[in-house]
């Protein structure tokens, strides 16, 4: 009998859905039912001959990869419908291994670490990065045996997001000045403003020149006999770190109206390389009329060469838990400062004979009322061009750069102008070297690693000396490695080489591009042209990396002043 269309309607149901009925039961014939798919494979129930996925023991992972490659991920979250309920007491029970388990030291160069690895179940937790991981330098064999979460040079030990680090409390330096409250702050630049800046300027013209040279020690190039060792020695010279406003030269110079705006090699090279800085520094900028002076504070920290300032780990203060008082950073950089005046002064040949004569004597040197003799030191200033196309009227530096020895070049026999300057090592395996190699043990098989190394914790200081070297036309800079003669004592050292470079090059190989340090030069000048006439006060930041710039009283830090005159650096008590 055929069904009518109208019978068909009417057996449809009268709810709302459409298609098979909903049920809520799992149970196919009281049995879970379990999503499975036509790859699925069945595997043994009970296999004793392999390794459990949860254990991580001699090849762990790739074992677990190979033996479950073939597994689904279809179905894999209701498998805990047949889960058998462990009683408590059965879960500390574990079977007991009576293998003897050999352990073996193994120097993994490439990872830079030492791992320590077992075999079957005792190698749990000892198979990378996350067991006793130690430090060793260099591309492996040397094992310096202290602890440093930097990580090496890949495999395993490279730290990936901070690992070990994420808690490392923030560390809060002082400024370098005293912020008052009377103080009015202007501008504050990112440094990342900064480093986009460029402005082309040219070599620059000699002004006048004052002071001598006397001639480089050639044998200090020489590679040292490696039982006899070079004592750095005490030698007592006048030296001066004269500031802008108080050098007479420089005030004969704005009265000529020779250039509009005025500064040393000093200050300047600090101002240049401020994208590198770490530790805070300040600037004290004058402006009287159309003349603006760059000047320092006495005692400022510009007069005191930093150590491993952009290292990773630097070095420590007290307060930061750092128990070695010789290795904090305020003592390291006094210990390098003077370091770099006896180095500079042992490395000559003094010859009244025999000296590169300036055009004037040294402006700051009074033979009645010095005891000391004078220091072999060069003055020339320097005049440079920072106009633009738009600028109405010319805009000239003129900066005091500083010269410290003289040497005969061997083929044209002309005479080549250094620039001397040390890096210091204090202690190796300390906290605060920065991952350094052992200088005694590297210097000479690996001089381009020490190298290399010291670019990176002294990226600042070396930016600095080569700018200073290439505004004074220096032909040769020489770095000479100092090293103290015990770690535990800073009052002896030993000269282990030196090393002469190129100042145009050795900027190229540290990536310091010159137009960047005049873009950056310009744009504060330009700031402080716009404001009106006053003292100004440019202020790193201490904990973060940007400039701020304050408008301060006239009469601010001349009551520490002792007057006009120079200030005289004399070489005592570094050794």
């Amino acid at each position: 009998m055929p069904v009518s269309l109208a019978d068909i309607v009417s057996a449809l149901p009268s709810d709302e859905t459409w298609g098979p009925p909903t049920t809520t039961n799992a149970l196919v014939d009281g049995v879970p039912y379990a999503p499975y798919s036509k790859g699925d494979k069945l595997g043994r129930m009970a296999d004793w001959n392999t390794e459990g996925k949860d254990r991580d023991g001699r090849g762990g992972r790739q074992q677990y990869n190979r033996n479950y490659r073939d597994q689904q991920v279809y179905g894999a979250g209701t498998s805990s419908l047949f889960a058998i309920q462990v009683a408590e007491d059965e879960s500390s029970f574990s079977v007991v291994d009576n293998t003897r388990t050999s352990t073996k030291t193994r120097g993994f160069g490439r990872g830079g670490a030492t791992f320590i690895r077992g075999r079957g179940r005792g190698a749990r937790d000892q198979r990378g990065g996350r067991g006793t991981f130690q430090r060793v330098g260099g591309r492996g064999g040397q094992q310096n045996n202290y602890y440093d979460n930097r990580g090496g040079r890949g495999g395993r030990g490279r730290r990936f997001g901070g690992w070990k680090d994420y808690d490392k409390p923030q560390r809060n330096r002082d400024s370098s000045v005293n912020i008052r409250p009377e103080w009015q702050m202007l501008e504050e630049i990112d440094f990342n403003r900064l480093a986009k800046l460029n402005l082309e300027t040219s070599a620059g013209e000699d002004i006048d020149s004052y002071g001598f040279l006397y001639f480089y020690d050639r044998s200090y190039d020489k590679q040292p006999v490696k039982s006899i060792e070079r004592k750095l020695n005490v030698v007592d010279r006048a030296a001066y770190n004269v500031t802008t406003s108080q050098d007479p030269i420089i005030h004969e110079l704005v009265e000529k109206d020779e250039a509009t705006i005025f500064a040393t090699d000093n200050i300047l090279s600090m101002l240049m390389c401020a994208p590198r800085s770490v530790y805070s520094w300040d600037i004290v900028i004058t402006r009287s009329g159309n003349k603006i002076l760059l000047d320092k504070r006495d005692g400022s920290s510009l007069d005191m060469v930093s150590v491993n300032e952009n290292a990773a780990d630097a070095p420590l203060e007290a307060s930061e838990g750092n128990k070695d008082q010789i290795n904090f950073p305020g003592a390291l950089a006094l210990e390098a400062t003077f370091i770099n005046h006896n180095f500079v002064n042992q490395t000559v040949i003094e010859s009244e004979n025999s000296k590169f004569e300036m055009s004037h004597e040294n402006p700051f040197y009074n033979p009645s009322e010095e005891t000391e003799p004078l220091a072999s030191k060069a003055y020339k200033y320097r005049r440079f061009d920072l106009s633009l196309e738009k600028d109405e009227d010319p805009l000239h530096l003129i900066v005091r750069t500083e010269l410290d020895a003289v040497v005969k070049n061997n083929i044209s026999g002309e005479d080549q102008l250094l620039v001397v300057k040390a890096l210091n090592e204090f202690d190796h395996k300390a906290q605060g070297s920065g991952g350094a190699l052992d200088w005694r043990a590297k210097l000479t098989s690996q001089r381009g690693a020490v190298v290399a190394t010291e670019m990176k914790n002294n990226s600042c200081k070396l930016a600095r000396w080569t700018v200073q070297a290439i505004l004074a036309r220096a032909d040769v800079m020489k770095l000479g490695f100092v090293s103290r003669a015990t770690p535990k004592s800073n009052d002896r050292h030993v000269i282990l080489g030196v090393m002469g470079y190129d100042p145009r090059k050795f900027a190229e190989q540290m990536n310091l591009n010159l137009n960047n340090g005049w873009g950056i030069v310009r744009t504060i000048i330009d700031m402080v042209r716009a404001m009106k006439d006053g003292k100004y006060v440019l202020v790193k930041d201490p904990n973060k990396s940007l400039l701020r710039l304050y408008e301060v009283p006239a009469g601010t830090f001349e009551e520490e002043d002792d007057g006009p005159g120079g200030e005289e650096v004399t070489e005592e008590g570094a050794e």
